[in-house]
């Protein structure tokens, strides 16, 4: 396990937040800003194609199918958990990080999905398959090209068919047995049997369930966030505030303010490049089976996945959870206000002695649990996370605390429990058919039975237990697609601006004819308006030319008499 760990931190916390970010750089300025100016026309698009009974499409979706699937895997556990993790370690100011990324990684998802569908496969009987390991073979042909496309889809199948549903089926079962005490074997046979139902179905069974789930799972979460904000709507603006505060200036206690700037940044980024899976070639599985005309109108839908994940969902946490336990007089104000005000935790329990979290005690110099596990060291007097252990709060249980101070503690249980159910069950479909995909891909399509019931046994398994290394395994798998997947993108760049920038030039072109048919019809206003006027003059001059000479006659008249 140690070495895996060691992978994961080393490509966390250096390759892949270089690479992902830069990726999210280069196609933001490459493709002209393609997230902000095509922003509008994104929604646009979903709502013009938006029904809850989108139907079967052939071999494929709809493009609003496509999208309810690819967010259905961006919305998960992270989004709730994640989030209050990055909170936690890299203070209030990992969430702008989160932000900041989502739309850099807004211009990637784009880059994602329009090569996704252009080079797509549609068989003999209609039924569409592609996804990154297909355009990968496109950027790299021959056997190198072919080995890099292996290498990305056996990573997806362990990743997102095996170990990823484990992860999520964990997080269900935990969650459901905290609000209704439920045995964690009796959810893994429920969660396993629905999971299972999806599995051995094609994609239209589950397009049809992700295009009623995604919105109802979206507005639940996002009435009842706006429900506890409103509530407490006086602390908001403290909570905006901290945000932009700790983003650039965090708690100089915590290793300093530079490092507090940089465990800012870090963490958020990590969380914010992991929540939205811009770059990690998971969502262009869904996106190339969306039946669209060309691959840009996908792409900009595909860009309003990561910002409903990111810029909505993590919002909403973020604002419940900061605005609650961090703002005035929050549970975890003091802790992050103590960050390196103490030297040793007798110090620390001394001083704050009613927070200690229950059960909770000194022995041999460190705080210790009911349980005996160490919870805070005088090692760990500088880290907000430590702190908030020791007054019992953790990634895990934050938004569920925060939720009970206006659900009540058993109401704010069952809201998350409830949330985390939709959230985590929709990520585990999505992901078993982006592995299904690669699946295929790989062995074709004579053993995707087999492939089922592997998966329906993994989401089981999930539920009835907790293994440290495989939450290790899933990140390390998780992190070892964004490689593959990342080089072909830089590799293809040149297919990606043609795409963006056509549609850029088209529009250009079409604004240029417009305003050269309103210059030609404004030409010919102004000169059928002279052409009026020359018109009008000369009558005038004729009708009075014709009053001069009757008046000099009637002078000349009066002149005899």
């Amino acid at each position: 396990m140690g070495i895996v760990t060691t992978i994961n931190s080393y490509l966390s916390n250096y390759v892949l937040l270089t690479l992902l970010i830069a990726m999210g750089l280069w196609f933001t300025i490459r493709t002209k800003f393609v997230q902000f100016r095509c922003f509008g026309e994104g929604w646009r698009r979903i709502f013009g194609d938006f029904s809850l009974r989108g139907g079967k499409q052939g071999g494929g979706m709809t493009s609003f199918q496509a999208l309810a699937t690819a967010i259905a895997a961006q919305v998960g556990t992270g989004n709730i958990v994640g989030a209050c993790g990055a909170i936690l370690v890299g203070g209030p100011g990992a969430i702008f990080w989160m932000w900041l990324i989502a739309l850099l990684g807004m211009a990637t998802n784009y880059a994602e999905a329009v090569m996704a569908q252009k080079t797509r496969v549609v068989d003999a009987d209609g039924s569409v398959h592609g996804g990154p390991a297909y355009y990968i073979t496109t950027a790299f042909k021959g056997k190198g090209g072919k080995a890099l496309a292996g290498f990305f889809a056996v990573a997806v199948i362990i990743a997102l068919g095996f170990i990823g549903p484990m992860v999520q089926s964990n997080s269900i079962a935990a969650t459901m047995n905290t609000a209704f005490s439920i045995e964690p074997w009796m959810i893994g046979i429920i969660i396993a049997v629905l999971a299972g139902f999806v599995f051995i179905g094609n994609i239209h069974r589950l397009a049809s369930i992700t295009e009623k789930m995604v919105p109802v799972m979206a507005v639940l979460y996002v009435v009842g966030s706006i429900v506890v904000l409103v509530m407490n709507w006086q602390n908001i603006p403290g909570a905006f505030a901290l945000i932009f505060q700790c983003a650039f200036s965090p708690q100089a206690g915590i290793g300093g303010a530079f490092f507090g700037i940089v465990a800012a940044i870090t963490y958020g980024a990590k969380r914010g490049l992991f929540s939205n899976e811009a770059g990690m070639g998971s969502t262009p599985h869904a996106h190339a089976l969306a039946e669209v005309r060309d691959p840009h109108e996908q792409g900009v839908v595909a860009m309003i996945g990561v910002f409903i994940d990111t810029l909505v969902v993590v919002t909403m946490t973020a604002l419940v959870v900061i605005s609650t336990l961090y703002v005035g007089d929050g549970a975890l104000a003091k802790a992050y206000e103590d960050a390196g005000k103490y030297d040793t935790v007798v110090e620390f329990v001394q001083a704050e002695g009613d927070a200690i979290g229950e059960g909770m005690v000194i022995s041999d110099g460190a705080l210790v649990n009911a349980k005996g596990d160490t919870v805070l060291t005088d090692d760990d007097m500088n880290d907000p996370a430590a702190l908030a252990a020791a007054v019992g709060l953790d990634n895990g249980n934050m938004a569920q605390v925060a939720f009970s101070q206006f659900f009540t503690t058993n109401g704010g249980n069952i809201f998350v429990a409830i949330c985390l159910l939709f959230f985590a069950f929709s990520t585990i479909l999505s992901w078993n058919l982006f592995a299904k995909l690669n699946w295929e891909y790989l062995f074709g399509k004579k053993t995707i039975l087999v492939f089922a019931c592997i998966c329906t046994f993994f989401v089981f398994l999930g539920a009835v237990l907790k293994i440290d290394l495989v939450w290790e395994l899933q990140d390390m798998f998780n992190q070892l697609m964004v490689l593959p997947n990342a080089i072909a993108l830089f590799a293809l760049t040149g297919s990606v601006l043609a795409i963006a920038n056509a549609k850029h030039d088209k529009k250009a072109t079409d604004v240029r004819a417009e305003h050269a048919e309103e210059k030609a019809w404004a030409e010919a206003e102004r000169d059928a308006e002279s052409a009026l006027r020359a018109e009008e003059d000369a009558a005038t001059l004729e009708i009075l030319e014709e009053r001069g000479d009757y008046v000099g006659r009637m002078q000349d008249d009066g002149k005899d008499e």
